[in-house]
């Protein structure tokens, strides 16, 4: 299951790490839905809100189907039909979704047939490892380019060549209060079996529940997956695959409390010493996009996102597969097997 996750980039530069092509070539950035609600964090957990995409159809009948819109959602699925005025009394943890069960399961089903499609937006996702001194995180994410930085920008472009963000597959719902009040827009992420270069992190076993975010890698599959006029649900969901696309590394301990909220919880570590990884090239190039990043987002206050004050990822060559790195970070074989846990 996915159940932490992490996203740090300002709103601005989300909204231009998402640009995209609508349906007539034209390069768009999506317009954010009430951006004032986003927060960025280092380590989100259910409940929590988070930046989701969706087609701007759902919130505007006569709008492309194409176009999209980046709105604030939070994270465990409130189907519509619930009945009770406090959302929190939902007896089920909607976070996650089984990509095997949500045409059958009736707080998935029916939104899911009525095309309320949407992709959450992330750094990265953590999961645990079950090990003979305890759990051991680890932060899976999208490989990065070693050149990866946020330049001075000439007028007209803004080609995003930061962070690339995470994009999995979700569902979304709108809940009214039975007794009247605002209408609260929440989602879910869809779950696969784990990838073979994952899966000895976490893997999911019959009756258990155990799998990885579906991941959505490129432009084309997240066009797919949005775009619920003209790509019905049959269709779209046959993009929920294990991805291959992802690498990881293990991090510290400190990332197992929600209220440990710093760049910390990213740092790459080596799991002999719990030491930080030594900054590479490239990933002295990362960690100068991210402070610039930080430092140039209108949206991110000083009170809002802690600076950057550890070296930050180990990056992979991009020859190298996510098994092989994850290998030299190991530096052994036979890891035991991930504990089981309830979905």
């Amino acid at each position: 299951m996915c159940g932490r996750t992490a996203c740090s980039l300002g709103a601005d530069n989300l909204r231009r790490a998402c640009a995209y092509r609508d349906r007539r070539g034209r390069q768009r950035q999506p317009e954010w839905i009430r951006a004032e609600r986003y927060r960025p964090s280092y380590n989100k957990g259910p409940q929590s809100s988070g930046p989701v995409l969706l087609s701007r159809r759902h919130l505007q009948q006569d709008a492309d189907s194409s176009e999209r819109v980046l709105m604030d959602m939070r994270w465990g699925l409130i189907p519509s039909w619930f009945k009770n005025d406090d959302p929190s009394k939902m007896q089920f943890n909607t976070s996650n979704c089984r990509s095997d069960t949500m045409l059958k399961k009736s707080s998935y089903k029916g939104a899911l047939l009525k095309g309320k499609r949407c992709v959450v937006l992330a750094d990265g996702f953590y999961e645990w490892q079950q090990q003979s001194g305890g759990k051991q995180p680890y932060f899976i994410y999208f490989p990065q380019t070693k050149d990866a930085t946020v330049e001075e920008e000439e007028e007209g472009d803004e080609k995003w060549r930061g962070w690339r963000p995470l994009t999995m597959a979700g569902i979304f719902d709108c809940w009214e209060p039975p007794s009247g009040g605002e209408t609260l827009y929440t989602y879910t992420i869809i779950t696969v079996d784990a990838s073979k270069d994952v899966s000895f992190i976490h893997h999911r076993q019959v009756r258990v529940g155990k799998g990885a975010a579906s991941i959505l890698d490129g432009d084309e599959a997240i066009r797919k997956w949005l775009d619920f006029a003209e790509v019905p649900t049959q269709e779209a969901v046959k993009l929920i695959q294990p991805a291959e696309n992802i690498v990881f590394h293990p991090v510290s301990t400190i990332v197992n409390s929600i209220r440990n909220d710093t760049p910390e919880c990213l740092a790459a570590i080596e799991l002999g010493g719990k030491k930080e990884v030594k900054a590479t090239p490239s990933s002295k190039v990362m960690l100068g996009w991210l402070k610039s990043s930080q430092e140039s987002s209108p949206q991110k206050k000083e009170n809002e996102v802690p600076r950057w004050t550890s070296q930050f990822i180990h990056s992979p060559s991009p020859k190298k597969t996510s098994a092989g790195i994850l290998q030299q970070w190991l530096g052994k074989e036979g890891e035991p097997a991930a504990k089981k846990r309830k979905a």
